[in-house]
């Protein structure tokens, strides 16, 4: 059914790193989702009015904020497939995580609501009446809540959309409450126990927690998220597969909405290289990462290979400093000469929200050098690592 549905509405499927497509994925599941919701909404307000169930009518009122969210993921998509322009030269890729952020407050507004209701179902209790079409009412919107679930996330994943996926997860969270619903309507049936405004308010909380976990999940990427690890690494890798490449240092990758990234990377060369030769491995390096939907901006880091005593105490401090942290690094190094004490300046790279202050890191570095090197004066700087530092042992 899925496969259909996107052979049906989706021109260039595979092309899901262009926003044009992405928007049309993301309509086809906002629609989907309206229908879905709206149609659940009014069976099962219908039950809970032939039962006088309020935790039914609660999970058709949050049927209904679900309706009201793929309402606002429409639109979402909607901006978010609009070109860059002069106001926003990075685009608008950004909407989709503004929309999923909406819908995350909408989420807590309704359970709130719901707990309320529910609080008051519990100290004033009525009786539940009843009733096979009912449950059988519900029973069917949980498989279609099902479907929705895996609907969404077979979407979200292949367009690798947060927003989808949490909404996907949002369904599955309605399959819980739902079928918690049922049971106690049951129970209440065959029992004397009212469960109703308990259950109620179990739906209620169930609610709030998903839409605090929507909250966070949405308002990080906006907010400035750490890369994805296993992203930074291939971009590695892969600029350390071009000739001449000896290393990489100060990468840092800024998200600006799904298909949207920009990045920036110093790659080391040797200095004794030819120019030109370099600054075309360069050019090389850009244009390859811009035809496959990376932006990314590339510094040339001349580095001196043939001199022996650089050579030499690159590679000592670079062991060295592994003692202190294994997520140190160094780079940028170089030597000048005095008369009384040589300077030998270098930039060392922390992780960000690092245990020890800058001013620990540069001192514990220094004496590790002056031990060595008692002639040898420090002048260091200190980068933040934007991107993750493998920690190993």
């Amino acid at each position: 059914m899925t496969e259909f549905l996107i052979r049906k509405f989706v021109k260039n499927k595979g092309m899901t790193d262009d926003p044009a497509v992405r928007g049309e994925y993301g309509k086809l599941f906002s629609v989907t989702g309206i229908l879905c919701n709206v149609l659940l909404f009014l069976i099962k307000m219908g039950a809970g009015w032939l039962t006088a169930s309020v935790s039914i009518m609660a999970d058709a009122v949050n049927n209904l904020s679900d309706a009201t969210s793929s309402i606002i993921s429409l639109f979402g998509f909607k901006l978010a497939s609009r070109p860059a322009d002069e106001e926003h030269p990075y685009g608008h890729g950004r909407y989709e995580y503004l929309s999923g952020l909406m819908v995350s407050v909408l989420i807590l507004a309704i359970g709130l609501e719901l707990l309320r209701t529910g609080i008051s179902k519990t100290i004033h209790p009525e009786p539940v009446t009843f009733g096979v079409v009912p449950c059988a009412i519900l029973v069917i919107s949980i498989a279609i809540k099902l479907w929705m679930m895996v609907f969404g996330m077979k979407i979200g994943n292949r367009i690798n959309s947060g927003a989808i996926t949490a909404t996907a997860s949002d369904s599955r969270n309605d399959v819980i409450s739902t079928t918690a619903v049922l049971a106690a309507a049951v129970i209440s049936h065959f029992t004397s126990l009212q469960l109703d405004g308990i259950i109620g308010i179990g739906v209620a909380l169930f609610i709030l927690y998903s839409g605090f976990c929507l909250v966070k999940d949405t308002l990080a990427p906006l907010l400035g998220k750490a890369p994805d690890p296993e992203m930074a690494e291939k971009i590695r890798q892969r600029i350390l597969s071009y000739p001449g490449v000896l290393g990489t240092h100060d990468l840092m990758i800024h998200d600006y909405g799904p298909g949207r990234q920009f990045a920036s990377v110093h790659v080391e060369m040797a200095a004794e290289d030819d120019v030109t030769e370099s600054h075309d491995v360069i050019d090389n390096i850009e244009r390859d990462f811009i035809a496959d939907g990376l932006n990314l901006i590339v510094h040339f880091d001349p580095i001196i290979t043939k001199d022996d005593a650089i050579y030499d105490i690159r590679h000592w401090l670079a062991e060295e400093v592994l003692k202190i942290d294994r997520r140190l690094t160094v780079h940028d190094l170089r030597i000048v000469n005095g008369p009384t004490h040589t300077n030998l300046i270098f930039d060392c790279v922390v992780p960000v929200g690092f245990a020890l202050t800058d001013s620990e890191v540069k001192k514990r570095v220094s004496a590790l050098v002056k031990e060595k090197y008692p002639t040898y004066y420090c002048v260091i700087t200190i980068d933040k690592s934007y991107t993750p530092i493998p920690h190993t042992d």
